[in-house]
């Protein structure tokens, strides 16, 4: 049997604003939710289960980095919802960011951007 990711488990302080702000911004549906998790479907096989913080333990609130491959007219729309959600984006990581640009030095398109959890989102084109 070949191995694939299910899921993984996405801290946050609203388990149900942080599904809807990057269902939002992707535009993808929101699943209903499963036990403690509000699940976002992310391509075939994948979820992100949003589940509520607390400030200890194996839930606590930490940033984490989610990056997203999407296709060139996928990565049009979503970056036209981020900027219409006057959200703060950027292209790089890591310093210099390159606030309010999109990062083509690999052949492809990259943005980064940030959700109220402190976690980093990265949309990506293969180029």
């Amino acid at each position: 049997m070949a191995i694939s990711l299910n899921h993984t488990i996405v801290p946050s302080r609203d388990k149900h604003a942080a599904a809807a702000f990057l269902a939002d911004l992707l535009g993808l549906p929101v699943g209903r939710p499963v036990g403690p998790f509000v699940p976002l479907q992310i391509g075939d096989s994948v979820t992100l289960d949003f589940a509520d913080s607390g400030e200890s333990g194996p839930m606590r609130l930490a940033p984490h980095h989610y990056a997203f491959e999407v296709g060139e007219q996928e990565f049009d729309q979503i970056f036209e919802r981020i900027v219409a959600a006057g959200l703060r984006y950027y292209a790089r990581p890591h310093e210099p960011k390159g606030y309010g640009e999109i990062n083509t030095e690999r052949g492809g398109r990259t943005v980064y951007f940030d959700d109220p959890n402190g976690h980093v989102f990265e949309v990506l084109t293969s180029g």
